[in-house]
């Protein structure tokens, strides 16, 4: 092994140091991003795209490197490597900041939107900023709001058709406080659980359904052992795009304006995409026999006053859900 002498050490040293001390604006940057979804997923494809448009703004200083299919861990995982910096991005559901950053509870709540259509209006907005802005204090950068569509009940042994179905059943979940308090206003048992050990856990029975939406229930293959889809539509938790507080301070001001943009004008491909890749997974997992079952969506929504009584407790947070829910 090649020894390096002390006064070398100590330059190289001091060069690090230097090289750490300064803005990243002065130095190519590379910002590597983390998303648990495959390859072919919207996110993964609209994280790509907001590297591809800071590459060309930026002259080639500054790309992003997106490692997808949860190669970095699990969702938990990525926050904490985003918070300490050791990463600049992630790609998360919004779920999964619910406690650490409490405004992010409100587009999470069941039934909140009205629609996709009310969704973005809201999300697109001041109250969609607002949540954005409230992470900083937490350590991360809010960037940007990308759809996850609405999310259903996907079961192995019987089918949810109402309220009254889902009691007693070993539900997955994300780890999430608001999401077990959610499932267990729906009578069920929830079992939170990271999204890789899903397909496993639905294939041997230890949890006799889950949850989510379309494309994620068809790219998983999660079709292929739950095959009774219910229609709940109980939420449309939007996904949210963030940035480490840690790397972010060493950016420029125009460097910062320049992320900013980036990925905002990554919303509408990212959209785009989402669109289409909803249709074509409902007809994929629909072409491979899985059965759509209508719900009685009023007992469900019935059901939720628990859940907003828990959570939506503070001035801020009931002004939050009160201006989304007004926003037409």
């Amino acid at each position: 092994m090649t020894r390096i002498s002390p006064p070398r050490l100590r330059t190289l040293m001091a060069a690090f140091a230097t090289a750490m001390a300064l803005p990243l604006a002065a130095q190519a940057v590379e910002f590597r991003s983390a998303d648990i979804h495959p390859e072919d997923y919207p996110t993964v494809q609209a994280v790509r795209q907001m590297g591809e448009l800071l590459k060309q703004r930026s002259n080639g200083k500054m790309t992003v490197k997106v490692f997808a299919q949860g190669s970095l861990g699990s969702e938990k995982d990525a926050i904490e490597q985003t918070k300490i910096g050791a990463l600049s991005m992630v790609r998360v559901n919004s779920a999964a900041m619910n406690n650490i950053c409490e405004a992010t509870i409100v587009p999470t709540m069941p039934f909140l939107f009205r629609s996709t259509e009310h969704m973005r209006h809201v999300l697109d907005g001041p109250v969609g900023d607002d949540i954005l802005k409230s992470c900083e204090k937490n350590g991360f950068i809010g960037l940007a709001w990308y759809d996850s569509g609405s999310r259903s009940m996907y079961t192995t042994k019987r089918p949810i058709k109402s309220l009254a179905d889902a009691k007693g059943m070993k539900i997955r979940v994300q780890q999430s406080d608001l999401w077990v308090s959610l499932l267990e206003a729906m009578h069920a048992n929830a079992t939170p659980m990271p999204w890789g050990e899903v397909y496993t856990a639905l294939k041997t029975g230890l949890v006799d359904g889950a949850e989510n939406n379309w494309p994620s229930y068809e790219s998983s293959r999660q079709f292929e052992v739950a095959k009774y889809y219910s229609l709940t539509e109980h939420s449309m938790a939007p996904e949210i795009l963030l940035f480490s507080k840690v790397a972010w301070d060493r950016l420029s001001k125009d460097d910062q304006a320049m992320v900013r943009q980036a990925a905002k004008d990554s919303v509408p491909f990212m959209r785009k995409l989402w669109d289409e890749r909803e249709l074509k997974s409902r007809k994929m997992v629909e072409a491979s026999g899985v059965q759509i079952i209508q719900v009685d969506k009023a007992s469900f929504q019935a059901a939720m006053k628990p859940v907003y009584d828990r959570f939506i407790t503070s001035a801020q947070m009931k002004d939050l859900v009160k201006r989304a829910q007004d926003t037409k």
